[in-house]
């Protein structure tokens, strides 16, 4: 009997022991289902937060200016138009990194996410992106409407009377079909001065100045001889002060510029003709999420009283 009643109690005291055991890992199950949940939860609210900063652009910290070299157009002009003027002239900041053409300046802006910089809308393509101002997209046919106000004329500028091979250039770009390669590469036509019929003529012609003016130029260029195969033209790119300077001087027969000339400039005898207009594309990188800045914020970004991409949300 006592045999039995030992045997017994050995049986339950394992039993319990088994009891105990088996509740402890419940516990310890529960309470790590609890941490899972939470250090989930914990992880959605940081992936939520991290996704708001994203969203706002917050994140990207201090923003970098990228601007023009001085004598560029686009830049005399985006100045202009965005009040980035004082008594003493240009206010850029001296801060902005600064590029010397259309394609550098899309390459760095390309390459930085923080960065903001600005080029000829007839350039822009899908390696940058566009924001609109003032609520406005940055388009052709709002350019047209009136409705999308940061534009500008790309002019020919000439000194007195052209050779032969350069008047009847001048007079194709101007012609229906000149104008016609104007539209078809994004810019906006101001008028035309009618059909234009090739004239066999042979020759050499000259052309330099604004890198935003260059791309169509070289497309009026081809146009031009594929009509007229024995005239050579030659198209410099370097920037709008040059391309004046350059006519005034009679390095070039025509010179470029993608703004308005300078009282100076027209004083010294040249004549400028607008070839078309074109807007100036406010630009971004591609993995920054602001979509909208109004004048004032660009204003202030490139004169430097806005410096950090969190105070334009």
């Amino acid at each position: 009997m006592k045999k039995l009643i030992a045997i017994g109690m050995t049986v339950f005291c394992m039993a319990s022991v088994l009891a105990g055991c088996g509740s402890s890992s419940s516990g310890s199950t529960s309470a790590s289902g609890e941490a899972s949940t939470s250090a989930a939860a914990s992880t959605s609210e940081t992936t939520a937060s991290a996704e708001s900063a994203e969203s706002t652009g917050s994140d990207l910290g201090a923003i970098t200016v990228v601007s023009r070299e001085d004598g560029s157009g686009t830049r005399g002009a985006f100045v202009e138009l965005f009040g980035i003027e004082g008594d003493n002239g240009d206010m850029t900041v001296d801060t902005a990194e600064i590029t010397n053409s259309t394609a550098v300046m899309m390459t760095t802006i390309a390459g930085n996410t923080a960065a903001i910089g600005y080029i000829s809308l007839g350039s822009l393509d899908d390696s940058v992106k566009a924001v609109t101002i003032d609520g406005v997209e940055a388009t052709t046919d709002n350019v047209k409407s009136g409705d999308y106000k940061v534009a500008r004329p790309f002019n020919i500028v000439t000194n007195g009377e052209l050779s032969e091979a350069a008047q009847d250039f001048v007079n194709f770009i101007m012609s229906d079909e000149g104008q016609a390669v104007v539209e078809e590469n994004g810019y906006i036509s101001q008028g035309s001065n009618g059909a234009y019929t090739a004239s066999g003529i042979s020759g050499e012609i000259s052309v330099a100045g604004s890198s935003s003016v260059t791309p169509v130029m070289e497309k009026l260029s081809e146009a031009y001889r594929a009509l007229n195969p024995d005239v050579t033209i030659e198209v410099q790119m370097n920037d709008s002060t040059t391309g004046v300077t350059s006519a005034i001087d009679g390095i070039c027969d025509i010179g470029m510029a993608s703004r308005e000339l300078k009282d100076s400039e027209l004083e010294a005898g040249v004549t400028p003709t607008v070839i078309a207009m074109d807007g100036i594309a406010v630009i971004v990188n591609n993995e920054n999420p602001v979509a909208n800045l109004t004048t004032e914020q660009v204003g202030g970004i490139f004169t430097g009283e806005i410096t950090d991409w969190a105070d334009v949300q």
